[in-house]
């Protein structure tokens, strides 16, 4: 849906072993997105207008817990975050959250979470009213 928008720019910052798949990176290219990989989330907090954390799934690596806990915990967004970002950038998780993001940031109001959590409430409750007709 991005893609839809001009002036739209990425920065994907995770692990080697959950890195941004290619096929993600190659339509981003085919429509003209600029993107880019990144270790630094203090340097890219800075840049961006919204900062979308998702956690790590233990589910998805099977047997390989390994790999999980050596790529969990890397990257979490605390106060030293939010510091860097922007005063006028926001937050975003999908929840449920286990450590990605530390509950001092809830405070923050930049910490969009809680709210876009509501509003997908929203948005399913209309949803559904569309679909049944009632």
């Amino acid at each position: 849906m991005m893609t839809n928008f001009k002036n739209v720019s990425f920065y994907f910052i995770a692990p080697d072993v959950v890195k941004m798949g290619r096929d993600i990176k190659d339509e981003l290219d085919e429509k003209g997105v600029k993107w880019e990989e990144s270790e630094d989330l203090l340097g890219v907090a800075s840049e961006v207008d919204v900062l979308y954390q998702t956690r790590i799934q233990k589910e998805r690596f099977g047997d390989r817990l390994d790999e999980y806990e050596a790529c969990r915990g890397i990257y979490n967004i605390d106060t030293a975050v939010m510091d860097a970002m922007r005063k006028d950038a926001i937050v975003m998780h999908p929840l449920p959250r286990l450590d990605e993001i530390t509950t001092e940031v809830d405070a923050d109001p930049r910490a969009a979470y809680f709210r876009q959590a509501r509003n997908g409430l929203y948005v399913r409750m209309a949803l559904l009213k569309v679909l049944l007709k009632v």
